[in-house]
């Protein structure tokens, strides 16, 4: 076998298929198919039965149990085999080799009476050329079924698949002369790494999308499927598609964290992986609030190009029992699909905080999803680049820091006052004010103690005041903000300063401009 067809395309046989095939032939009983794709696993079910000789039979409780191939529109339906009990007791009766495929069964598994007809199924199926197959988008197996079936996950379309989806539709339209086709350049490479992480259906139809909206298939069009990998990410509940334009030169000083970010600007392209080089795993970002480790993390998503996906830890843990370890595993399978691309965890420690005493606390629930979270977070294969940010290193969990799960964990401290006079002219230009109108020496060196944030705040405060009088800013208007400003670094400065030596030996340092300066106490600024 070397190549079903599916949807009318031929899709070339992968790892997947020759597992089905190899676990079909070896008498497997029962397999498990995880997948939203119904007719592209039918389809190369039905393929791999045809191969083998065996009848293919699919039940759903819509229809009851039907000779594969019946069509859609067909009023046909085994009224006798729509309840699930009855439709597995003629998976036992069938005397000839077959291939079951049972869609969205995982609703009665519930029902104690289907588990143990399940498990005596799995007992009959191993002296049989009979295979069931339960096909379903989710995973709901019960622990009594646990040791009788196999779990696949059927992959999303591949490069090579989407390609000849791409191809056939363009073969379609070739004839009409009102449809431009321009893939010159990397075009081509951009629409199929756009419509990664799509179903085969959804490709076909963002495709077909773009065409008819535009007439034409070209760059313009990778915006319109990137819009449809949107819907799909908002769709799972569980991450966030982040439309970010932040630049890296709009964050201010972090010269070693920006160096060794635009060194690995081209680490996930094909001649990267050629020269020998593998896709980096992700940094984790620890410091003092406000200093700029989430403006990086959007930063590195317009430097590199890639999608940015934001995971809310807090929408994983469901108070039903096993769902937020499933939870986890369907948000790295959603970041996985999409790759290559940025999976940004904001503030880690609070996700993972209650791990030590989960065993008492959630009955292991947190503890379970972290193993599940750095257990790929060690093996994952796939150029999904990780950027978790932390404030406060009490809560974070030791195993999380072990060497191999990020590539490099870096401090992000206040920033000295070289830095500081960058940030105020950063943020001077983005509210259109000329840098060189203010005495920048003097703010840096006034707002010792100040975060990234803060200084922002002050700027935006002064133009507050002045705009009131309608007069032009002014050093001193903003030197008056800082005085009315309590820095962080004052009121949380034990905090930072226990921060601070934790790091100094166990965390890259993400600047290296000047020497680390001491904390104001906690008196006003002098000016």
């Amino acid at each position: 076998m070397t190549s079903v067809g599916i949807c009318g395309y031929i899709i070339p046989v992968g790892d997947i298929v020759r597992e089905i095939d190899v676990l079909i032939r070896a008498r497997y009983p029962i397999l498990y198919i995880v997948s939203w794709e119904e007719e592209r696993v039918s389809e190369t079910v039905a393929a791999v039965g045809r191969e083998r000789g065996k009848k293919i039979l699919v039940w759903s409780v819509e229809r009851g149990l039907l000779p594969y191939g019946t069509p859609a529109q067909s009023e046909k339906v085994s009224e006798a085999t729509r309840d699930p009990l009855a439709a597995l007791d003629t998976v036992g009766r069938q005397a000839e080799p077959a291939i079951f495929v049972f869609k969205d069964l995982h609703p009665f598994l519930n029902d104690p009476v289907v588990v143990r007809k399940l498990r005596s199924l799995g007992y009959l199926l191993t002296k049989s050329h009979k295979t069931l197959i339960l096909l379903s988008p989710l995973l709901k197996l019960p622990p009594e079924l646990e040791k009788s079936i196999t779990v696949i996950d059927f992959d999303l379309p591949g490069r090579p698949e989407l390609e000849r989806l791409l191809n056939s539709m363009i073969e379609q339209v070739r004839t009409n002369t009102q449809v431009k086709i321009d893939l010159a350049g990397d075009t081509r490479e951009k629409i199929l790494r756009a419509a990664l992480g799509l179903t085969l259906e959804e490709a076909e139809n963002v495709l077909a999308k773009a065409l008819v909206m535009n007439n034409r298939l070209g760059p313009e069009e990778v915006a319109v499927i990137l819009s449809e990998k949107k819907q799909i990410i908002r769709k799972s509940g569980l991450l966030e598609y982040y439309e970010s334009e932040e630049q890296l030169e709009n964050v201010g000083g972090l010269d070693v964290l920006k160096d060794w970010l635009r060194k690995r600007h081209l680490a996930f392209s094909p001649q990267a992986r050629e020269f020998g080089l593998p896709a980096p795993k992700g940094i984790l970002l620890l410091g003092v609030q406000g200093c700029g480790k989430s403006l990086c993390a959007k930063a590195v998503a317009s430097l590199w190009k890639l999608p940015l996906l934001r995971l809310d830890v807090g929408r994983i843990f469901s108070s039903l029992v096993g769902s937020s370890e499933e939870n986890m595993r369907r948000a790295i399978k959603v970041a996985e699909s999409i790759a290559p691309d940025i999976l940004w965890i904001d503030e880690i420690e609070k996700a993972f905080s209650g791990s030590q005493s989960s065993t008492f606390s959630d009955a292991g629930t947190t503890s379970r999803v972290l193993g599940n979270f750095i257990t790929w977070l060690q093996e994952k294969t796939t150029a999904v680049f990780v950027i978790a940010t932390a404030n406060n290193i009490e809560y974070l969990p030791p195993e999380l820091l072990r060497k191999g799960r990020f590539d490099e964990i870096f401090f992000v401290d206040l920033p000295k006052v070289e830095e500081r006079k960058e940030i105020f002219a950063i943020h001077l230009r983005r509210r259109h004010r000329n840098p060189a109108d203010f005495a920048l020496d003097v703010l840096a060196r006034e707002s010792a103690g100040f975060s990234g944030a803060e200084i922002e705040q002050a700027i935006i405060s002064a133009l507050f005041d002045v705009f009131q009088t309608g007069r032009a800013l002014t050093t001193e208007d903003i030197l008056t903000s800082l005085r009315q400003t309590r820095p962080l670094s004052v009121t949380m400065k034990e905090s930072i300063e226990q921060l601070r030596s934790w790091a100094s030996n166990r965390a890259r340092p993400a600047s290296s401009i000047g020497e680390v300066e001491e904390i104001p106490g906690s008196r006003r600024i002098e000016l």
